[in-house]
């Protein structure tokens, strides 16, 4: 298990990060640290750049063609862009959770399997099985497909699927897991039972998830950071960020003003 650091450190650092996507500027000087063991909530209305800034975390705006980062982004005081960073070992730490659930076309065993597989995590088959088991129930889906998990992964409902790709995520101990608008797509019961999940998830591991539900933000987070139009106009504890906005910016989103 990973070592939690004290909740409160800055696990994630970034200072006058700019972010380019070919000639537009999708981030501007944003100055931002996650702490260890909270979840940390991003908001902002629609291409305000908190998807943006939760890709750089683990590099996935090295996919997008054109992108370009400038500025410095730290894990535990190591920097992410640095050329000798080995991309796959930094997925393998900073997990990941998208909008849609995204199984592979495997059966459930093998989904969790994948990544210990990959990233040599388990020596034998009983150390893979406790590794899977062991992961599904931190996702709070074991009891529910523990007799089947030879089916597949893609014949789960939508909230069971997203629970199972939260499980996929933590099967290699990530230290950071990434999630953007891991809910959008499922219904208020689904809603619930991950936002639950995370609540436990934070003893482990440091969570950034962005959402576009300001009730969302309030339930699941200790901090908030409000994001418009590519720059980072708050960040606070989470509490403080609703009730006493320092930024009119902040209060007009909040309150429904715009967004």
């Amino acid at each position: 298990m990973n070592m939690v650091q004290p909740q409160g450190t800055a696990k994630v650092r970034s200072r006058g990060l700019d972010v380019f996507y070919g000639e537009k500027q999708a981030l501007f000087g944003v100055d931002l640290d996650i702490r260890a063991g909270e979840v940390t909530a991003l908001i902002g209305p629609s291409g305000c750049g908190k998807s943006t800034f939760l890709r750089c975390i683990n590099r996935m705006n090295d996919l997008v063609d054109g992108a370009r980062v400038a500025g410095s982004l730290t894990l535990d005081g190591d920097d992410i862009y640095d050329r000798s960073v080995d991309v796959v070992q930094l997925r393998a730490k900073v997990g990941m959770v998208f909008q849609k659930p995204n199984p592979f076309p495997k059966s459930i065993y093998d989904n969790v399997a994948y990544g210990p597989r990959i990233h040599g995590k388990a020596a034998d088959q009983s150390e893979l099985d406790e590794i899977v088991m062991t992961s599904l129930e931190k996702a709070g889906l074991l009891k529910e497909v523990k007799d089947r998990l030879q089916e597949s992964g893609t014949g789960l409902s939508g909230g069971q699927q997203q629970r199972l790709c939260i499980a996929r995520a933590i099967a290699v101990e990530p230290e950071i897991v990434l999630m953007d608008e891991p809910c959008s797509a499922l219904d208020p019961i689904a809603t619930a039972k991950v936002e639950e999940l995370i609540d436990e998830l934070r003893e482990n591991y440091t969570i950034v998830i962005v959402t576009h539900s300001m009730q969302q933000a309030a339930r699941v987070s200790q901090r908030t950071a409000f994001f418009h139009l590519g720059k980072l106009i708050e960040v606070g504890d989470t509490e403080q960020i609703f009730t006493n906005p320092q930024e009119p910016l902040t209060q007009g989103y909040i309150t429904g003003r715009f967004g």
